[in-house]
């Protein structure tokens, strides 16, 4: 049987596409025809994400392989928004997305097992199991060691999911941590990548990548390159693209004969009307068609710098 990322890697055969579209819906960055249409009170504001998101889901299922919901623009909204978020990613799996839940969870013992159990497994109700999101995949923070992954990787194995477990994040001051150096002279992520390489030789699918992968920031092309000979089993999902100034060039360097990672974008995407790429092609109510537009783009940019 197809371990996860086989079928993550399927999907994106399928698209030809190596782009996950992140979802990190704020109000303020919502089109004034989904603003004018929803009331400002919790649940309607929440009831008009929902529809932003489908929206841009229906433009862009049949050439986006995944979907990257960032909880926290979920969770600040408290039961509603936790709604969306549920009803976001069981619209995804209906369209035939991969959901990749972005929750950074990591603790330890049965904390942990209780994250997991919620994105990825099942949750003991009464005399049966519930799954309440049928997420694919989750990010996890290593920070706490195996201690705080091995519950998420007992869930992959007996589930069928997988997870990317931070090793060198697209952010400025990732360096203040993941750079630092240790007594053999490594740094904490190359660490960090040799634990999550480890961590995953026993969920190696069919194209030779494990369930058990990676997150490495696009901002850093020449770690990428370092990480890809440190974590040749790993596939990486690629923050920072676009907005965050991540160029397809750099991102290539962790692909290896056209596979390798899946690179996400989410402002560049959701907004895409706003842009100065679309604004003069696309109105406001065209913001789906915009979105569209620029995952063919994007599509295209990186084909061309991964072959």
């Amino acid at each position: 049987m197809k371990n996860a990322i086989d079928l993550l890697i399927d999907k994106i055969k399928e698209t030809g596409n190596p782009t996950v579209m992140g979802l990190d819906p704020r109000y303020e960055m919502l089109p004034e025809c989904i603003k004018t249409k929803y009331a400002t009170d919790v649940k309607s504001v929440c009831e008009g994400i929902l529809e932003y998101n489908k929206s841009l889901i229906d433009s862009v299922y049949d050439i986006v392989p995944a979907v990257k919901p960032q909880i926290a623009f979920y969770e600040m909204f408290g039961i509603e928004g936790m709604k969306c978020f549920k009803e976001t990613c069981k619209y995804a799996k209906e369209k035939g997305m991969i959901v990749i839940a972005d929750i950074k969870r990591g603790d330890i013992g049965t904390t942990a097992a209780g994250y997991s159990n919620a994105y990825l497994g099942k949750t003991l109700v009464g005399d049966s199991e519930e799954n309440f999101y049928d997420i694919d995949f989750v990010t996890v923070n290593p920070y706490l060691g195996i201690d705080g992954v091995k519950p998420f990787i007992e869930d992959c194995k007996k589930y069928n999911k997988g997870i990317f477990i931070l090793v060198k994040t697209s952010n400025k001051s990732s360096g203040e941590l993941q750079d630092l150096k240790l007594e053999d002279g490594k740094t904490v992520y190359e660490k960090v990548a040799s634990l999550v390489n480890s961590w995953g030789e026993e969920l190696v699918g069919e194209y030779g990548y494990s369930s058990i992968s990676a997150v490495v920031g696009a901002t850093y092309p020449v770690q990428i390159k370092e990480l890809r000979e440190i974590m040749p089993t790993s596939y990486f999902l690629i923050p920072g693209y676009g907005a965050q100034g991540g160029k397809a060039e750099d991102i290539a360097l962790g692909f290896k004969d056209g596979l390798g990672g899946i690179v996400n974008a989410s402002r560049s995407l959701m907004c895409a009307y706003k842009s100065d790429r679309w604004k003069d092609t696309y109105s406001d109510s065209e913001y789906a068609m915009a979105t569209r537009a620029e995952a063919i783009r994007m599509r295209d940019e990186l084909n061309q710098a991964i072959k």
